[in-house]
């Protein structure tokens, strides 16, 4: 059995959340209207998963979560909308500690839940597997308990450094990404790790709608050494700048009078997930030699990019999967391990000293 707590400000939001569970002897359920309700029910309930609104009046989504973690921290799936404040908020959240997040149906919420119910059941339940470290902000934690105020941090940006990118390597090196469930934290590790020298270029593809995916990576410029952005138009790639795939479409490697560009094409239908991290590395290999790629699988559900990056190692190519004792969770680097297709398993904070370490030496032998 499965405890949900849906906390909303919206009654009918909670009605229509309620049928989704309830029409399922797998979900016990209960409600909050707001969140300091919810912080009671956090005690009295004792639930296994949140659902949390972003945007609720008096204590908002992020504070309310911000206490949870605090307090007793339980997995947290965000209700987001579609807007670039709701994209802003939602990565705060998943930076606070929230698992994963959904968005809200826009229109008439009633008429759409048909296609959205299985969306937010996979996300639940897939929640429900998770643990939330106790170690997770456990200064924060003590001193909350010692009745010190606490207010939501904030992000110091980190200037980018001042030396020039490298020139790339000869023959074009190239590392991709693909995440899910948990990747806006994990994207933020592995890349405020890079130096802005890094030599190859960095291809990702994160699980996001449109709306959010140039929030991510406007953040992650901020933030970073390296460059981030995100890609909309065909775009050539340069060493010491990453390229995040826009949501809602697929992101792929081609070659233009011999240089390389990443480019945001339709969905295609025979990947499930977008932007696809399959499509992704396939693409690459075609125009990439295969000691000149290195693939990295981290933390979502699913399998996206375990048969493209079992491939790419069987053609000479490096893979990277993240460990499951950092992975949020570990479905698609776990596919990839399970497929004997990771040649490296790293806990996150090792993955970037990998890639540092192998970067050199496949551009030396090319």
């Amino acid at each position: 059995m499965i405890k949900v707590l849906i906390v909303d400000d919206s009654a009918l939001v909670r009605k229509l959340f309620g049928g989704v569970f309830g029409n399922d002897r797998e979900f016990e359920i209960q409600f909050a209207p707001n969140g300091l309700e919810a912080l009671e029910q956090l005690k009295a309930f004792k639930p296994n998963v949140i659902t949390l609104d972003v945007q609720m009046p008096g204590m908002n989504g992020l504070e309310c979560l911000d206490r949870i973690m605090l307090e007793k921290p339980t997995p947290v799936v965000m209700v987001s909308t579609l807007t670039s404040e709701g994209a802003e908020a939602t990565l705060d959240a998943l930076r606070l500690g929230a698992v994963d997040f959904v968005t809200k149906p826009g229109g008439a919420v009633s008429m759409r839940m048909a296609e959205f119910a299985p969306i937010l059941l996979e996300k639940v339940r897939a929640a429900a597997t998770v643990k939330v470290r106790a170690s997770a902000r456990l200064r924060e934690r003590i001193r909350h308990r010692a009745n010190i105020s606490n207010a939501i941090g904030t992000r110091v940006p980190r200037p980018k450094d001042r030396a020039p990118p490298l020139a790339p390597e000869a023959g074009e090196g190239l590392v991709v990404v693909g995440t899910s469930t948990g990747g806006p934290p994990a994207l933020e590790a592995l890349l405020t790790t890079l130096p802005a020298g890094f030599p190859w270029p960095i291809v990702i593809a994160q699980h996001m709608p449109a709306s959010f995916t140039g929030a991510l990576a406007r953040r992650l410029d901020g933030i970073c050494s390296i460059s981030v952005q995100e890609v909309r138009s065909p775009t050539a790639l340069k060493p010491g700048t990453a390229y995040i795939g826009r949501g809602d479409a697929d992101v792929i490697v081609t070659r233009r009078a011999g240089a390389l560009f990443a480019m945001a094409v339709p969905a295609e239908a025979g990947y499930p997930w977008h932007p696809s991290t399959n499509r992704l590395v396939r693409s690459a290999a075609e125009h990439v030699a295969p000691r000149q790629l290195v693939g990295v699988l981290m933390t979502g559900m699913g399998d996206d990019g375990a048969a493209a990056m079992v491939e790419l190692r069987a053609s000479g190519g490096a893979t990277i999967a993240e460990a499951e004792e950092t992975a949020v969770i570990w479905g698609m680097p776990g596919e990839l391990v399970n497929r004997g297709g990771a040649e490296w398993v790293e806990p996150l904070p090792g993955i970037a000293d990998r890639l540092m370490s192998l970067v050199p030496v496949h551009a030396a032998n090319s």
